[in-house]
């Protein structure tokens, strides 16, 4: 036999994939969480954009007295309103996106390219819209904190002493706290440190740590500041517990879930297909007793446990 004969006995496996059909899956977004905030609040339709929060004017100024069987005079009293209530404008977060249609004729086997390109698309701004419910400078979480429900840290993690301090500041049923996974990793080393491991729930198939009962809830959306700070906020949810309430525009045009709107804008002489994508939201605290904050929150930043708590 030569040497330079084909010794090969059977089929390749590189000459045999060519006849093989891959199993592909629909592209992975990383960036993609579990909005917890998204679906532990209440949201409320808001007519033509606007939500306005009236308020009582000097609560404290309505009298009332639990007077002895002889007497026959009682207090009168009204209660008033605040004249110029806050109004709460939605917020739209928007793009367009562009699909060529020979790209969606052509290559939408067996996954369809623009079913894919709009779900990849929604999930960005559905991202962007729990930002938003935090960090935004006029409606967000962090800039709703009234000055006297904002307590800090003495220094270091975060202790059990520092989330009953939160607990005293929205006292009245409170639903959860809000942290972001470092910080809830950090109070679960603390809290172990001192010999008290706090317990785990379940809620929407996944496990939380809990303080008092109440669930830590992640979101990597909680900002750090330049040294390396976090903060653990605490909300009471509801319009009837006059809590925390997300808004939202009913019935938009194209509506594909609550606030959200896909609206096909037609193809241009380049065969560019356009979507217009819309989210209308905002978010209101009904009363300042209904959120708290804990500011100064040090972690453990060189250990990243953030995907154990997502």
């Amino acid at each position: 036999m030569s040497d330079h004969q084909d010794v090969r006995l059977a089929l390749g496996d590189s000459a045999a994939r060519q006849l093989a059909n891959a199993t592909k899956t629909v592209p992975q977004l990383s960036t993609i969480s579990p909005r917890w905030l998204v679906h532990l609040l209440q949201w409320t339709p808001v007519e033509a954009g606007i939500f306005r929060l009236n308020k009582v004017k000097n609560p404290l100024n309505v009298q009332v007295a639990c007077s002895q069987r002889d007497e026959a005079v009682l207090p009168q009293t009204f209660v008033d309103y605040e004249e110029q209530p806050r109004e709460y404008f939605l917020n739209a977060v928007t793009t367009i996106l562009d699909v060529h249609t020979r790209v969606s004729d052509l290559y939408s086997s067996p996954h369809d390219q623009i079913r894919e390109q709009l779900r990849l698309t929604i999930e960005t701004i559905k991202e962007r819209q729990e930002n938003e419910l935090i960090n935004n400078p006029e409606y967000g979480l962090l800039a709703s904190v009234d000055p006297s429900q904002r307590i800090s840290t003495l220094g270091g993690a975060p202790t059990p002493d520092d989330l009953d301090e939160l607990i005293a500041r929205v006292w009245k049923e409170p639903a959860f706290f809000l942290a972001h996974p470092l910080a809830i990793a950090a109070f679960g080393r603390e809290c172990t440190r001192r010999g008290v491991p706090p317990p785990t729930v379940s809620l929407f198939g996944a496990q939380f740590l809990t303080w008092r009962g109440l669930p830590l809830v992640p979101s990597d959306k909680i900002p750090f500041d330049d040294n390396g700070k976090t903060k653990i906020l605490l909300l009471r949810v509801g319009d009837k517990r006059q809590g925390v309430v997300g808004l939202y525009q009913p019935g938009v045009a194209g509506e594909q879930s609550p606030g959200l709107s896909v609206r096909f804008m037609g193809i241009n002489r380049n065969a560019i297909a356009s979507y217009l994508i819309s989210l209308y939201c905002s978010l209101a605290v009904l009363t300042e007793d209904a959120l708290a904050v804990l500011d100064d929150v040090e972690v453990d930043k060189y250990h990243d446990y953030s995907d154990t708590y997502k």
